[in-house]
């Protein structure tokens, strides 16, 4: 027992004290916090394929949604790191209730307690930082959202099931929220 606290506390003091927190490529969103002596770090040598599923909605309208943070900071923790995913190597797929997060303003105001969509900017940060984000017809339907009501650059697939399906089977790693 107190050899294993010895070793646990040797280990905490290898690890330095995190720095402030940096946006290396998404700004604004998806904070990392650098820590020196961390193991497990972004590989430069592998080539980064990654769709992340988003179902979940956030537990208040107001709030960015966090499984689309969570994407920001994966790909700050790579650019932390000098790894660049190339375009269209990481894909958003929206579906079920989180489907609304990918509509206009007037749209997510009409689902939502809230007059405006706090993902829109968020959308459009991940989509500049080379990200695909699509969304669910099957979904779209289920939650009465039609083409012309998502955000710019949004893509639409024919069903999240398939759409994950082929990616993994093409060697995509799926992070689910």
């Amino acid at each position: 027992m107190v050899a294993t606290s010895c070793a646990l506390a040797a280990s905490s003091a290898a690890l330095a004290a995190p720095e402030p927190a940096i946006h290396p490529l998404v700004q604004t969103f998806g904070a990392v916090h650098p820590v020196q002596g961390a193991q497990e770090r972004p590989d430069p040598k592998l080539t980064y394929r990654v769709v992340f599923s988003v179902t979940k909605a956030a537990m208040t309208p107001d709030k960015i949604n966090p499984s689309l943070e969570k994407v920001a900071r994966f790909l700050n923790l790579l650019a932390a790191d000098s790894v660049r995913p190339q375009r269209g190597n990481i894909v958003v797929v929206i579906h079920g209730p989180a489907t609304p997060i990918v509509t206009t303003d007037a749209v997510y105001a009409s689902h939502a307690t809230t007059t405006s969509n706090p993902n829109a900017a968020l959308i459009a940060a991940l989509e500049a930082a080379g990200v695909s984000v699509r969304v669910c017809s099957q979904a779209m339907v289920g939650n009465e959202v039609s083409s012309d009501q998502l955000l710019p650059g949004v893509e639409i697939d024919d069903a999240a099931l398939v759409t994950m399906a082929n990616l993994q089977l093409r060697g995509f790693a799926l992070i689910p929220d």
